[in-house]
């Protein structure tokens, strides 16, 4: 990754860090979960609302550090129109992005503000921060947990 893309990466993560988008209660919401990663202490809730099959909102609330906020802030933001199948596809690129051995290859102007998380994969123990709201997200849209 050229520098000049990992300092527009770096922004994009502290925008949404400082300024998280949807950081909310959302009620009513149709599901609800909890995730908790004790290694560092990050907490995050995301509600979902969906309505006619389809993502109508998306927002959650959280502690945490900059990545596991940013990660949520951003997730927020993409997840309004989508069914939950289309949710759990772009849960899965996520993690695939992250873990992936081989870099992955992402364009800024196609992937939008996800592409920022590929700088994680530099900081292994980091992952779990940025995938913490994607897997409360999937526990949310399974009904893991009552709203």
């Amino acid at each position: 990754m050229d520098e000049y893309l990992e300092q527009l990466y770096q922004e994009i993560i502290l925008d949404h860090s400082k300024r998280p988008r949807h950081e909310r209660e959302l009620d009513p919401c149709t599901g609800r979960a909890e995730g908790y990663n004790p290694l560092c202490g990050d907490k995050v809730t995301v509600f979902v609302r969906e309505e006619e099959g389809k993502i109508a909102e998306a927002s959650f609330l959280g502690e945490g550090c900059a990545i596991s906020r940013a990660s949520a802030s951003i997730m927020t933001t993409l997840l309004a129109g989508l069914t939950a199948e289309q949710a759990h596809a772009k849960a899965r690129e996520i993690y695939e992005m992250l873990t992936k051995a081989e870099e992955p290859r992402i364009d800024l102007a196609e992937n939008g503000e996800i592409a920022a998380l590929a700088g994680v994969r530099k900081f292994p123990a980091r992952i779990k921060c940025a995938t913490l709201a994607w897997h409360a997200l999937e526990d949310a849209l399974h009904g893991t947990e009552a709203p």
